[in-house]
């Protein structure tokens, strides 16, 4: 197979998994939204609110015409059951932005040093506060979409270092983090780099998702390692009646987040040393695992009837990322107006 038609092979790959539809938005908003319902329903708002709460026919039937209504201008970060692997917004370049309805970008003030290497944001009450965590032994640039803060240049933190925006309520878009980068996150990177038009990151890169205020009160986030990984990453959540559904250490139904084991033929290579883990399809291409042709589709793209389930690969170091194009079960949300805590780091 020749580089340009492997190239091709990536690109189409990343393609799908970000050109996100309104139609593939709609059945991850309703699988979300009848997660978290029923216990909505069952409890009052000062009771806890789980992600992960069980759906139910009711819940199923009372709200599908208010997210059939909704879904048009609002979008949750990567669940979809549309024919194509998780689809993204509208621009069709590799690296697009995730967002499909972002609010104006918000100029975050500049923030004074603090304690332990931090900065703070000042947040007002229509706003939201992001924090990014740089928990790794490395320099990093934190990226953070549709704000200028942290856009395009990158937050730069130090090991240890961390960093906070406030975006408004309505807020959507990407995190992730550059490394090796050679002036800041602008500039050219060993990994996060820039696409084209310096919206996305280059494959392999774990990303950060999100689209705040999305339906009914309730936020849609995830880790999403569909087209790799540069870095370990875990979320938290807060100033929220929703139960977090992982530690503040990033551990997650009793397993914690660790370093990806990659196997030799999906490194990402710079000098002899590795910068990152490669997708299955980047790494191997082809249709199966591209989930292309017989292929495609949420009910042909199944990575157990696969020759090699690459995607265990990924969940074994991070059990509540996407590791591929349906992995839906990891889009988590958020009811009102929810803090979020992005850490750079495995546990520990």
């Amino acid at each position: 197979m020749t580089a340009r038609r492997q190239r091709r092979q990536q690109t189409g790959q990343r393609q799908r998994h970000r050109a996100r539809s309104g139609r593939g938005w709609l059945a991850g908003l309703l699988a979300a939204a009848v997660a978290v319902v029923i216990i909505y329903w069952a409890t009052s708002p000062a009771d806890p609110v789980s992600p992960q709460a069980a759906s139910g026919p009711a819940a199923a039937a009372s709200y599908a015409a208010a997210a059939s209504a909704a879904a048009a201008g609002t979008a949750s970060p990567t669940a979809t059951a549309s024919a194509t692997p998780r689809p993204s917004a509208s621009t069709p370049t590799p690296g697009a932005s995730a967002s499909t309805h972002p609010a104006a970008p918000h100029t975050t003030k500049a923030a004074a040093s603090g304690s332990g290497g931090s900065t703070q944001a000042a947040v007002t009450g229509t706003q939201r506060s992001i924090t990014v965590v740089n928990h790794t032994q490395q320099t990093i640039w934190a990226i953070v979409t549709n704000t200028t803060a942290a856009y395009p240049d990158g937050k730069k933190l130090l090991p240890g270092q961390s960093a906070s925006l406030a975006v408004a309520n309505n807020w959507g878009g990407r995190i992730w983090g550059r490394t090796g980068c050679a002036s800041t996150g602008r500039g050219v990177c060993l990994t996060g780099d820039c696409t084209t038009v310096c919206s996305g990151p280059v494959t392999p890169t774990t990303l950060g998702e999100f689209s705040f205020n999305a339906f009914d009160n309730m936020d849609f986030y995830d880790v999403s390692m569909v087209d790799g990984s540069n870095l370990p990453m875990y979320i938290n959540v807060s100033h929220t009646v929703t139960t977090d559904p992982l530690s503040a250490s990033g551990c997650y139904k009793g397993t914690c987040t660790s370093p990806v084991n990659c196997p030799s033929a999906m490194r990402a290579m710079n000098g002899g040393q590795v910068i990152g883990c490669k997708p299955p399809c980047a790494a191997f291409g082809g249709d199966t695992y591209c989930c292309r042709g017989a292929w495609a589709g949420r009910d042909n793209c199944v990575p157990s009837k696969w020759p090699v389930d690459y995607t265990q690969v990924f969940k074994k170091a991070e059990p509540y990322a996407y590791s591929y194009a349906f992995d839906d079960g990891a889009t988590m949300a958020c009811k009102g107006q929810c803090y979020y805590r992005v850490t750079f780091g495995t546990t520990g």
